[in-house]
C-alpha cells in the first residue's frame, strides 16, 4: 500500500514555438495557461483535464525575464498578477497565488515545497508554470506591431524565493553583474584547477557541449537541432563569435525563444479520487535545496560548489539510493562551467555514458529564463515513464552557481511516509564554510587567479580579473579596457600572471608587470 499522502507529479506540458506570428492573444500569461492545459490533459483523467483544472488550489508562476531585466522589458505591457491571470484562464480558484523571484533553481524549489505541503495535507493540487516570449517580442518590435499584453485581474501575488541581487556592491562597482561575465570567470578558474592550456580546454568544452547538442538534435522541442560537433562548438567563426572569452556564442544559453512548460503535483489519494491512471504518476523520491556563498568573489574556491554536492547527497540519502542507481540526469547547463562543476560535485566522470541532459540543455534546447527547469522536470517525467522503475536526477541553478535545488524522480513508488530533511540543516552546514575576504581598495602587486574578456559586437571591450595579493590571502576585483592588453589577454596565458593594481576613477585597474 502506498501512503495516500505521498506527493506525486501527475501531468506535464511543454511548448516550443519557432514559427507563430506575435499576437495580443498570446501574452506571457496566456502562454503559461497553454502549457498548463497541456499538463492537465497529460494526466489522462477520465473526466478530462479541463475539469481537473477547477481543483487547482496553488499556482506558482516563474518570474518572467521582462519583469527582471531592463534589456528584456516588454513594451507591450504585463499582467499585474500573473498567477491570477493564469488561474482565470483555467477557471481555477486557488488558495495560493505565487510569483517567484528570479532564479533558475526556482522550478525545482517549488516542486520540493509543494511536495512537502501535499505530504502535510496543506495543498491538494499545485501547478508550477512559466513561459518566455522573447522571440515574439523581438519579432514584434522589428515589425512595428502594437501588441497589448496588459491585464489587471486584481490583487497581488505572494512573492517567493530570494530577491537579493546575485552580485556585491564591489562587483557592481566594476560593472560585474551579468551571467555572461561571471560564468566565464568561473570557467578559467576550473581550467586553472585542471592545469589545462586554452586550446585543450576549449576542445574539452566542445566535447562536453556536443553531448547536449546531440540530445537536442533528436528532441523536436529543441530550438537548435543542428547537432553541432565538438570542433564546431569550440571554433571561432562569424556565427560563433566570442561573447565573453572563453565562451563563444554557442556555449551560451539561448534566451531568444518562445517556450512554456508546466507540471502538476498532487497526492496519491487525490490522484485515485480524480481517476488519474497510475502509469501517469511520477514520485519525487529525494529533494534538497541549498545556497553557496552568495557573492562569487567571496567564495573560497571558484571551481567548486559545496551546495551542489550537499543537495545531491541529501536527495540520494532521502531516496535511499546511490549515484549508480540514477539512469539519467538533467544538469543545469547555462554555460559549460555550470555543467563541469555539477559533474565534479556529483561524482560524474567526463566519460560517464549516462545522459547529462534529457532536453539538450539551455544553449540548444532553449533557455527560457527562470523556467528552464520546468522543462527539465517535465522531460524527466517523460523519460522515467518510458522506462518504469528507472531514476532520473534534475539539478537546478540560480544566479551565478549560487542557488541550488535537486530532485530525484521515478515511477517506482516511495516506500513509507514521504519526509524530507529540513533544508535549514544543509544550509547551516553551507553557511559555516570559510568566506574569502575581498579588498575594496587594493594598491599593490599580485597574480591573476581567474579572468575573462568581454566582447562588444566586433571587438573586446573590457576584461575582468580576480587577483590575489602577493604575500596575502586577500582577493581583489579589477578591470581594464586598454586595447593592447585586451588583445594580449586573448592570445597569451593569463592565469598566474603578475599584475599591479590600484584605484583609478573609482575602479580597481590592473596592468601587467
Amino acid at each position: 500500500m502506498i501512503d495516500p499522502r505521498t506527493p506525486i507529479l501527475v501531468g506535464c506540458g511543454q511548448i516550443t514555438d519557432t514559427k507563430s506570428l506575435p499576437s495580443s492573444e498570446r501574452s506571457l500569461v496566456a502562454f503559461c495557461a497553454e502549457a498548463a492545459n497541456a499538463a492537465l490533459e497529460d494526466t489522462q483523467t477520465a473526466s478530462g483535464g479541463h475539469a481537473l483544472g477547477h481543483e487547482i488550489d496553488a499556482i506558482a508562476v516563474l518570474e518572467f525575464f521582462s519583469d527582471i531585466s531592463p534589456r528584456f522589458r516588454s513594451p507591450y505591457g504585463r499582467s499585474s498578477n500573473p498567477p491570477k491571470s493564469v488561474a482565470r484562464r483555467l477557471h481555477a480558484r486557488p488558495r495560493q497565488l505565487l510569483y517567484s523571484h528570479s532564479g533558475g533553481n526556482m522550478p525545482q524549489y517549488l516542486v520540493n515545497r509543494f511536495a512537502e505541503e501535499i505530504a502535510n495535507g496543506e495543498t491538494e493540487l499545485a501547478l508550477v508554470c512559466g513561459a518566455e516570449l522573447l522571440r515574439s517580442s523581438q519579432s514584434a518590435r522589428r515589425a512595428g506591431l502594437a501588441l497589448d499584453w496588459n491585464e489587471d485581474p486584481g490583487g497581488e501575488p505572494t512573492r517567493i524565493g530570494d530577491k537579493r541581487f546575485g552580485y556585491s556592491d564591489e562587483e557592481a562597482r566594476h560593472e560585474l553583474r551579468a551571467a555572461i561575465h561571471f560564468y566565464p570567470l568561473l570557467e578559467n578558474a576550473i581550467r586553472a584547477g585542471l592545469k589545462r592550456d586554452v586550446p585543450s580546454h576549449m576542445a574539452a568544452m566542445g566535447r562536453l557541449f556536443h553531448r547536449l547538442a546531440a540530445v537536442a538534435k533528436d528532441n523536436p522541442l529543441a530550438t537548435r537541432r543542428e547537432g553541432y560537433s565538438a570542433e564546431r562548438l569550440s571554433t571561432i567563426t562569424d556565427d560563433n563569435r566570442w561573447i565573453c572569452f572563453p565562451y563563444p556564442r554557442l556555449m551560451n544559453a539561448n534566451a531568444m525563444i518562445d517556450q512554456a512548460a508546466a507540471v502538476l503535483i498532487t497526492s496519491v489519494g487525490k490522484a485515485r479520487e480524480w481517476g488519474i491512471p497510475q502509469e501517469r504518476w511520477v514520485f519525487l523520491h529525494g529533494c534538497a535545496d541549498g545556497t553557496d556563498t552568495w557573492v562569487v568573489s567571496e567564495r573560497a574556491r571558484l571551481d567548486a560548489s559545496p551546495a551542489i554536492r550537499g543537495c545531491n547527497r541529501v536527495a540520494l540519502e532521502m531516496a535511499g539510493k546511490t549515484l549508480a542507481d540514477v539512469s539519467a540526469f538533467d544538469l543545469y547547463s547555462c554555460f559549460p562551467s555550470a555543467v563541469e562543476v555539477a559533474m565534479k560535485e556529483i561524482g560524474l566522470a567526463e566519460d560517464d555514458l549516462r545522459p547529462i541532459s534529457v532536453t539538450g540543455g539551455l544553449p540548444f534546447f532553449g533557455g527560457p529564463g527562470n523556467n528552464y527547469v520546468t522543462h527539465s522536470i517535465a522531460e524527466m517525467m517523460n523519460v522515467v515513464r518510458r522506462k518504469p522503475g528507472s531514476f532520473g536526477m534534475v539539478t537546478a541553478n540560480g544566479m551565478y552557481l549560487t542557488k541550488h535545488s535537486a530532485g530525484l524522480y521515478s515511477t517506482k513508488p516511495v516506500e513509507g511516509p514521504w519526509r524530507r530533511q529540513d533544508p535549514r540543516k544543509l544550509q547551516a552546514e553551507l553557511d559555516a564554510a570559510h568566506r574569502q575576504t575581498v579588498d575594496a581598495a587594493p594598491d599593490g602587486t599580485g597574480t591573476i587567479e581567474t579572468y575573462c574578456v568581454a566582447y562588444g559586437k566586433d571587438a573586446p571591450e573590457k576584461a575582468f580579473v580576480f587577483g590575489r595579493f602577493d604575500g596575502s590571502d586577500e582577493r581583489f576585483v579589477a578591470v581594464t579596457a586598454e586595447p593592447a592588453l585586451l588583445a594580449d589577454m586573448l592570445t597569451e596565458e593569463q592565469l598566474g600572471r603578475r599584475i599591479a593594481v590600484n584605484q583609478q576613477d573609482g575602479r580597481n585597474v590592473f596592468r601587467p608587470i
